[in-house]
This record gives structure tokens, C-alpha cells and sequence, in this order.
């Protein structure tokens, strides 16, 4: 079995449903002996370029272990799915389980947005 890193884009107007597609996605690599090793919601961020005319997308990254089969199906999953706009598939040589650092760079936007506390002074 090989390690794969598939980033998916997923229609902005379909966020409330990515729990449930990851949850599909996960049972069909398990299903077909395969394993996850990563799961990152990367959540809404701008587009480069419009895709059918919006300007953001919902991001979604997997680290998988699968076979060629597994892989085709997930694959035809995604071409024939509208709420996923596009799809990337590459082969690593290796399985990553650590944070990306495009996942570290969300957490670390998150934190900022966050409110913090302020300090009483007496």
C-alpha cells in the first residue's frame, strides 16, 4: 500500500456537511484495509482565482495508506460529488502524522482571533 495526501476544496455553501463526507471518506479507506493518518479542516480561506464564480472554498487536507483501488473510488467519489470543487492526490513516501504547517499557520490565526482575558489590575 502506498501513503497518499489528498487536499480537497469544498463548496463554501456546503461546510455544515464536511463532518459527514470526512466520516465517508475515512470508512471507505478502513473499509478497503487502508488507514488514516491525518485528518486536517483547514476551514473556509480565500481562492487564488475564482472557481464557479466564488472567491472561497472550504479546505480540507487526508493522509491515507491505501491501495490503487481504494484510492480510484475515492477519487470517482470526489469527480462526481458537486460539493467538491476540486481535488489534489499525491504520492508521498511516507506517512505524515505530525501538523502541516498550513495547519499550524490556522491554529495559530485561530488563537489570534480568540479573545483574550483581560487582567484585572487592583
Amino acid at each position: 500500500m502506498r501513503h497518499y495526501e489528498i487536499v480537497l476544496l469544498i463548496h463554501p455553501d456546503q461546510s455544515e456537511q464536511v463532518p459527514a463526507m470526512l466520516e465517508r471518506y475515512k470508512g471507505l479507506v478502513t473499509a478497503g484495509g487502508g488507514v488514516v493518518h491525518r485528518v486536517e479542516d483547514w476551514g473556509r480561506r480565500q481562492l487564488a482565482y475564482l472557481i464557479q464564480k466564488l472567491a472561497k472554498a472550504h479546505y480540507l487536507c487526508l493522509n491515507i495508506e491505501c491501495g490503487k483501488e481504494v484510492l480510484a473510488e475515492l477519487e470517482t467519489g470526489f469527480r462526481f460529488n458537486d460539493a467538491v470543487l476540486r481535488h489534489l492526490t499525491v504520492l508521498k513516501p511516507k506517512a505524515e502524522a505530525t501538523p502541516s504547517v498550513m495547519m499550524k499557520t490556522v491554529e495559530r490565526e485561530e488563537s489570534r482571533k480568540a479573545p483574550h482575558p483581560q487582567e484585572a489590575t487592583a
